[in-house]
């Protein structure tokens, strides 16, 4: 799986020009279902962005998590994290599972997500649709995570 993390001060999400979801200071993740990925992996990345240490603290160093907060996220489906741009100029998105497997994994996420009750209002978007998201960048700060890389031993 593929993540990319953006720190917010507010996102709002809308589909078919209607507010779909909003949510307040917290994470957008954009979140990529590749072939082959697992449910395992799945729990490993919903855990980590978590946790991961990207919201300053009282000296202003990086030392709290989304937990530590009980901020926000926003977790959007975006198969193009699985593009292949070696050769050309046009994306060829071999690494990206096929829609049905996509969406089961997506969602799965999504639930281990919000079955963790440190994180605040876990909002989404629909899978496969064409959606807008609205934010403002805190920072900006901005993490990519691959838990292929990751999970490497």
């Amino acid at each position: 799986m593929r993540a990319v993390v953006q720190r917010v001060k507010k996102a709002t999400m809308e589909i078919n020009n209607q507010v779909y979801s909003t949510i307040e200071k917290g994470l957008v993740v954009l979140l990529g279902v590749m072939e082959g990925d697992t449910e395992s992996q799945a729990e490993f990345l919903a855990k980590k962005i978590a946790e991961l240490r990207i919201f300053t603290d009282d000296n202003d160093k990086m030392n709290l998590s989304a937990t530590d907060l009980q901020a926000d996220i926003l977790v959007v489906s975006n198969f193009t994290l699985g593009a292949d741009c070696k050769k050309g100029r046009r994306p060829y998105f071999v690494y990206a599972a096929k829609p049905d497997e996509a969406n089961v994994l997506y969602e799965y996420f999504v639930t281990q997500v919000r079955n963790d009750n440190r994180i605040g209002k876990v909002s989404t978007g629909q899978f496969g649709e064409h959606m807008e998201i609205a934010m403002v960048a805190d920072g900006p700060v901005t993490i990519v995570l691959d838990t292929d890389e990751i999970q490497k031993k």
